[in-house]
């Protein structure tokens, strides 16, 4: 992985327990889930583009 890449698996890593934090405290809230998953597809694709070959 390269440095944009990890950068943004942090990112993704870091929005998940802002996720969690959010839903444990108020309350589960979908769109922020919809929006993580968006987001782990996004890191998904920069990784697989990014991967050495």
């Amino acid at each position: 992985m390269r440095g944009s890449a990890k950068a943004m698996a942090v990112c993704t890593v870091a929005c998940l327990a802002a996720v969690v934090g959010y839903s444990v405290a108020l309350g589960s809230n979908g769109w922020l889930w919809f929006a993580w998953v968006v987001l782990v597809l996004c890191t998904a694709g920069v990784a697989a583009i990014r991967a050495p070959r």
